[in-house]
């Protein structure tokens, strides 16, 4: 497995993250379970999960339970008040069985927190931060012009946004500006919100981003060996794979 920094978060993040959203589709407690730790013994590190899913988020505390300390943990927050946050918080400490999250993220569209303001959100997070109830904050958007913001704005330090290989160059743009200013890319959608069945595909387009971490939703053992597979065995990057790409991309787009 390789291991990727995570913008100026500093967190050594594997190249294979695990996006727990589905894992409550599992079938089973047990087999959630399973899922979990068959990618921690792959050498997956980095597991995100929201609390707009408290089943899933639940099913990952409990899988990881034994392992905390070896493992960086994310989840995220929509709620709208400063109170709504801090208690969601709370509840998401409690449900994965911890006392601080690596990654504390916003789920915003169009507005962004900014300290100082009337709102308190961002003073919330950075409070949280201070009180060591999380290490990093970071952003969850499928905005663009809010994603851009929040990276210029040097108060984030992870964006999480869809990028595949059907997104556009302006996405390509961002992911550039990530690097410029050092803020972590986490992918999500990263087969197109469920458009693209080409895993081999997908994945050695975003394998050409060095700094992206995609996010792969798994809820079953054999989606997880796939994705394990072909990060051992990567796609070549050769003139047909290009060809393969821009063939997709001008199909859907």
């Amino acid at each position: 497995m390789e291991y990727v920094r995570l913008g100026k978060t500093d967190l050594l993040i594997s190249r294979v993250a695990f996006g727990a959203m589905r894992l409550n589709d599992a079938g089973s407690d047990e087999e959630a379970a399973l899922i979990v730790r068959k990618a921690y013994d792959a050498g997956v590190n980095f597991f995100d999960t929201s609390r707009r899913n408290p089943e899933s988020e639940k099913l990952l505390g409990d899988a990881l339970y034994d392992i905390r300390r070896n493992v960086i943990l994310s989840t995220t927050t929509n709620s709208k008040t400063y109170c709504e946050i801090s208690n969601d918080l709370e509840t998401s400490l409690m449900t994965l069985h911890c006392d601080c999250l690596d990654l504390y993220q916003f789920e915003t569209e169009v507005f962004l927190p900014l300290p100082g303001a009337a709102d308190k959100i961002y003073d919330t997070l950075l409070k949280a931060k201070e009180d060591k109830k999380i290490k990093h904050i970071g952003i969850v958007t499928t905005n663009f012009e809010t994603a851009k913001k929040a990276v210029l704005s040097d108060l984030y330090e992870t964006i999480q946004f869809p990028f595949s290989v059907l997104s556009s160059d302006e996405t390509i743009e961002l992911v550039k500006l990530c690097e410029e200013h050092d803020v972590g890319f986490i992918a999500m959608q990263p087969l197109g919100g469920g458009v693209i069945d080409n895993l081999p595909l997908a994945f050695g387009f975003l394998q050409q981003y060095e700094s992206v971490i995609p996010i792969w939703g798994v809820k079953c053992q054999p989606e997880l060996e796939q994705i394990l597979y072909f990060n051992e065995h990567p796609p070549v990057i050769d003139e047909k794979f290009n060809e393969d790409v821009e063939r997709t991309r001008m199909f859907f787009n």
